[in-house]
């Protein structure tokens, strides 16, 4: 089977990084901080709906879902 990354994966993959980049570990801190300070240990922090806001605006949500992201299982 060949698992070489096809021009889509690639794509994504990079696409991928940036957000992390730029989204996620920056917002680290203020998850961190907010688990701390929140009375309630089973509250979500506001920051994670907003990543997943923006993972979703920037086509970058459900990637496991195939037909959703538009790659494939082996993708």
């Amino acid at each position: 089977m060949d698992f070489t990354l096809s021009d889509r994966s690639r794509e994504t993959r990079e696409r991928l990084a940036a957000f992390m980049d730029e989204c996620v570990y920056p917002a680290e801190a203020p998850y961190a901080r907010s688990r701390a300070t929140s009375p309630d240990p089973h509250r979500v922090p506001p920051v994670v709906e907003d990543l997943k806001a923006e993972a979703r605006s920037r086509g970058l949500w459900n990637l496991f879902l195939p037909g959703v992201s538009g790659l494939s299982n082996t993708e």
